[in-house]
């Protein structure tokens, strides 16, 4: 099988050549320069083979326009948060609109990728990170985005109509550069941040515009339920190929997530722990523990986030040969 018919059968729930895995990670030492990220990101994929590449950038790109400075400190798992946010007041709302994606940060992103994809070195489907509108007015916003949502309701929804059409602006500019799949992250819809209400009012229908916008010219839409307390089962109503999260810590388990959604689910290891200081045998058999709980179809392996900035090179690699995949152990792993 190809890397495209292996993760379109897990897609479909029929069995495959051998386990579909990918794997992911923030590059902190070079992700604000295009080029530099973009070797970075080719480097890790040969390296572990992935079944698909996905394009980490800094996740700053898609406020930066609006007013957000992201820290010089750097996560245990490579992001950086933001340092200043870009809504201070009720009024700041109106600076949020519709942006030019070849001159703002999105267009940094699109050039990350458009190189990836020219290079020719992934032999599998490219794809964007792009992040859920509401999740992007809490970047923007920080903790005030649960007031203004009350107190300012009109300004937060016209921010979120500009920063939809700014996504949707940008699926199709990446879709017209040879992108071939979509990775949405949702982070809004969790009751650690939301009641039920406000994401069916305030973040579902803007996801599902996305969604199903993209899904004629993706062949894999991969959607990230990120956070704890998720709201697993509206989540699993959204029009995508592939269910991710952080199953082994927050949960559901791959079993039940698997029974609630349509297609794929991406998961079972545990990025902060067994592909962090685990043995290979740790890994396999966490894996193992992940395919058994799909009956052995319908999932691609993989972490419930991105990999942490120092994972073991070693337990993945023994992991990726077990599994089938190919390494490439020559040279440095990328950093």
């Amino acid at each position: 099988m190809t890397k495209g018919e292996r993760v379109a059968a897990a897609i479909r729930r029929e069995p495959t050549d051998r386990p579909p895995y990918a794997f992911w990670r923030h590059f902190p030492s070079t992700d604000r320069t295009p080029a530099a990220l973009a070797q970075s990101t080719l480097r890790f994929h040969e390296r572990y083979g992935s079944d698909f590449l996905k394009v980490t950038p800094a996740g700053g790109y898609a406020v930066q326009d609006w007013g957000c400075v992201e820290s010089e400190e750097i996560r245990p798992d490579g992001h950086r948060p933001c340092a200043s946010h870009g809504i201070n007041a009720p009024s700041d709302w109106k600076r949020v609109r519709p942006l030019s994606i070849p001159s703002s940060g999105w267009g940094t992103h699109l050039e990350t990728l458009l190189r990836c994809i020219v290079d020719r070195r992934a032999d599998c489907s490219s794809m964007p990170t792009v992040f859920s509108p509401l999740s992007l007015a809490r970047k923007l916003s920080g903790d005030r985005l649960n007031y203004d949502l009350v107190e300012n309701t009109q300004g937060v929804v016209d921010a979120l109509e500009a920063i939809t059409e700014t996504t949707l602006r940008f699926a199709e500019a990446c879709f017209l550069e040879g992108a071939e799949g979509f990775f949405f992250s949702i982070q809004a819809a969790s009751t650690s941040f939301h009641t039920v209400e406000e994401y069916v009012r305030f973040g579902e229908p803007y996801d599902r515009r996305i969604l199903e916008a993209v899904r004629e010219r993706s062949r894999l839409t991969v959607l990230h339920c990120h956070g704890d307390n998720l709201m697993f089962d509206r989540l699993a109503t959204l029009p995508a190929d592939a269910w991710n999260w952080d199953d082994r810590r927050i949960g559901p388990a791959i079993r039940d997530g698997r029974a609630r959604v349509p297609g794929a689910v991406i998961g079972g290891l545990n990025q902060w722990t067994t592909l962090k200081d685990g043995t290979p045998d740790d890994a396999r058999a966490e894996a193992d523990d992940a395919i058994a709980q799909a009956g052995g179809t319908g999932l691609i392996l993989g972490t419930g986030c991105v990999l942490l900035h120092g994972h073991s090179d070693a337990t993945l690699v023994e992991l990726v040969k077990s599994l089938g995949g190919q390494v490439k152990l020559s040279g440095i792993p990328p950093q």
